[in-house]
């Protein structure tokens, strides 16, 4: 039986390889090339089998473009990261909880990744670079919550992921550890006894996954999730909003059916960051609500996940939501509900003076005024 890392090794990285695979006709070399050498290519031989023809979803997700090149409005660092990095591999941006690059590589590298301008590059998200970290991280008591990403934590060894978990769990005042991966879709092998194991032994653990469309919850991906739900770690699914992918309401809500029935939270749908290289992924903001909509009432709320934007320049995540509310007056608010039909609430009246007969009542019998009115 193949090892993980063996699989890994199996993995397409090159336009040589992409052209014996997919033909010549579907891959420009030269521009795949270009784009590759801006940011790298790998995808798994999990990432591959979901790949059923050229242009379809989980081509785009994976293969270069020579749409990458076109830099329009595009930002390097769009959420403006490396401002709110005290220390090497840390970004705080919101007051209880830190971000901590730990891994710089990924199984298959999406190419709407946001963070392209350091993942698969050992040089900017450096493995001996964490003293600092955890120095800040000691000092820091406000900080309850720490994030490990990467590029993808779970592309480390096990002894590594351990020496992390541990290390964490020797600061007193953090409380939550989570884990961001795409692991269960790209390497489901990874997803291994021993590891469940080491994240048993560290809990509370939660467990971020990724999926974007349907067709990426394939049978080994469901097991690898089955494996880290039993293992005790909550899981939660972050999809990204992309063009071509998934921007139509019944490729969501399948998505959202079939996380759950996987043990997995819908937790949230991003707008695609304005990140350089990215550009093409991005869909218009209506198109998020109308998928919204589409959700909210159709299904079950478990499976409807907070519509946001990272916002551009570091202003954190911003929920999106359709307009359920019509107006608001002293009187009601007037709203309308997932099929559109108009419903009234009447507000509380605070100035308005109690009846006589309740008045009386309290006076007489105070402990039963309420039941008997």
């Amino acid at each position: 039986m193949q090892t993980w890392q063996e699989i890994l090794h199996q993995s397409i990285t090159t336009v040589d390889e992409l052209i014996e695979r997919f033909g010549p006709e579907n891959v420009d070399r030269e521009a795949v090339q270009r784009a590759i050498e801006r940011f790298n290519l790998r995808i798994t031989p999990a990432a591959l089998q979901q790949i059923r023809a050229p242009g379809d979803p989980m081509w785009r997700q994976y293969v270069p473009s020579p749409r990458e090149l076109e830099v329009v409005d595009g930002i390097v660092d769009s959420l403006d990261e490396d401002a709110d990095s005290p220390v090497p591999n840390l970004t705080h941006r919101y007051p209880d909880r830190v971000l901590f690059l730990i891994s710089p590589v990924c199984a298959s590298y999406c190419r709407f990744c946001t963070r392209r301008r350091k993942v698969g590059d050992p040089e900017k998200i450096p493995l001996n670079q964490f003293d600092s970290a955890f120095a800040y991280l000691r000092e820091r008591t406000e900080v309850r919550d720490v994030i490990l990403s990467g590029g993808d934590p779970f592309m480390l060894s096990d002894r590594r992921i351990e020496y992390f978990l541990r290390t964490l769990r020797e600061i007193p005042h953090i409380e939550i550890i989570r884990i961001h991966t795409r692991m269960p879709s790209h390497l489901p092998q990874r997803i291994t006894p021993e590891l469940c194991d080491i994240i048993r032994r560290y809990h509370p653990v939660y467990i971020n996954v990724h999926f974007n469309h349907p067709d990426e919850l394939t049978p080994e991906a469901v097991k690898a999730l089955g494996m880290l739900a039993d293992a005790g770690a909550p899981l939660g699914s972050q999809t990204v909003l992309l063009e071509g992918v998934n921007d139509d309401p019944a490729v969501m809500k399948e998505l959202m059916h079939r996380l759950l029935k996987a043990r997995v939270r819908p937790y949230y749908i991003y707008q695609a960051d304005v990140v350089a290289g990215g550009e093409h992924f991005r869909t218009r903001i209506e198109k998020g609500l109308e998928i919204i909509r589409a959700l909210r009432g159709w299904t079950s709320g478990l499976g409807v996940p907070h519509y946001v934007i990272d916002a551009p320049g570091g202003g954190g995540k911003i929920p999106l939501l359709p307009e359920y509310v019509e107006s608001i007056t002293d009187e009601e608010v007037v709203m309308r509900n997932y099929a559109g039909e108009v419903y009234r609430y009447p507000l509380p009246k605070g100035d308005r003076p109690a009846s006589p007969a309740v008045c009386r009542a309290a006076e007489e019998e105070p402990a039963l005024a309420l039941l008997d009115v």
